[in-house]
């Protein structure tokens, strides 16, 4: 190999190093809360998905588009995975970019999965690292050329369900001392659920989901807790839905028992039902119409201003 072909690899690796890598940002810097000592490790399976299992320190990953092209949104992602795993790169990565493209920082969230054998009460991980993702981005909108009246939620299939959890469960109290950031608003300004998990109670429910989070036996009162289309009020923020009839995962009455609830409540709302499509499809590149599923949430964002 000669000289100046080292040279030139050498350049492209700190070219890389610079700019090819995006910031990521522990949840909890010290003291990750509802933790307890285990020999549990991450797991990471790159395939045709990057699949994470087993998260063991929840963080967020920061795409932040041009400045002279922001306007100031920012959403924090929650890819699905049932509750088992994270499709990271499918329901999170490429989506950031794609909000990037828009002008809208991208924040995807890595966060605890409730089997985990690191946490002391599993079922409360994923909503307390949602509340803190969403705190975070607010503490530090100044830096991240960000509007704090401006972050929002998104979710995809069972990250869906933890969306609507954060959209409806906000104030839900901190069962650990908190700390500055912990003391701020946790509300989203809007959320977009895309073929969410809403509800856990027949005959609608996603049973893998539900009993990832809150197991087999849950109580009633568990049960309907976690059924967020129970738990909409006049304080859920505006939401986006998308959902396709023949899903066969994740039933579409999920996001219709959704939409019903926030209509109830006159919460300024909007929902796209495609009659094709399954379940996990992502951005739906390739898939004809279905695959303009986020032009419709960008023309509703817009709507929000």
């Amino acid at each position: 190999m000669n000289k100046h072909l080292l040279l030139s690899l050498g350049l492209l690796m700190i070219i890389s190093s610079c700019f090819g890598q995006n910031e990521t940002v522990p949840l909890w810097p010290v003291n990750i809360p509802n933790r307890q000592p285990s020999d549990e490790k991450e797991t990471r399976r790159n395939e045709d998905i990057f699949w994470i299992g087993n998260v063991q320190e929840p963080n967020l990953a920061i795409y932040l588009p041009a400045k002279r092209h922001a306007n100031g949104m920012a959403v924090v992602i929650c890819p699905g995975g049932g509750y088992n795993g994270l499709a990271y790169d499918w329901e999170g990565t490429d989506v950031a970019k794609w909000l990037n493209s828009k002008g809208i920082a991208g924040f995807v969230l890595k966060y605890r999965l409730p089997k985990s054998k690191s946490l002391i009460v599993g079922n409360e991980a994923p909503l307390q690292d949602a509340q803190r993702a969403l705190r975070l981005v607010r503490a530090n909108a100044k830096k991240w050329n960000i509007n704090p009246d401006k972050i929002g939620i998104m979710g995809f299939s069972a990250g869906g369900h933890l969306a609507s959890t954060l959209g409806t469960h906000f104030n839900s109290e901190n069962s650990f001392k908190p700390d500055s950031i912990d003391l701020l608003s946790a509300r989203p300004d809007f959320m977009a659920l895309i073929y969410p998990v809403i509800t856990f109670q027949e005959p609608y429910l996603h049973r893998g989901s539900r009993n990832a989070l809150i197991g087999e036996t849950a109580t009633r009162e568990l049960t309907a807790y976690y059924s967020n289309e129970l738990q909409v009020t006049k304080d859920t923020p505006p939401t986006f839905l998308v959902h396709s009839t023949d899903d066969g995962g994740v039933p579409v009455e999920n996001t219709l028992l959704f939409y019903q609830a926030l209509k109830k409540e006159n919460i300024y709302s909007e929902m796209h039902i495609y009659p094709k499509g399954g379940h996990g499809y992502s951005l739906a590149l390739g898939q004809g119409r279905l695959q303009t599923w986020p032009d419709r949430l960008y023309e509703w964002l817009l709507s929000l201003e």
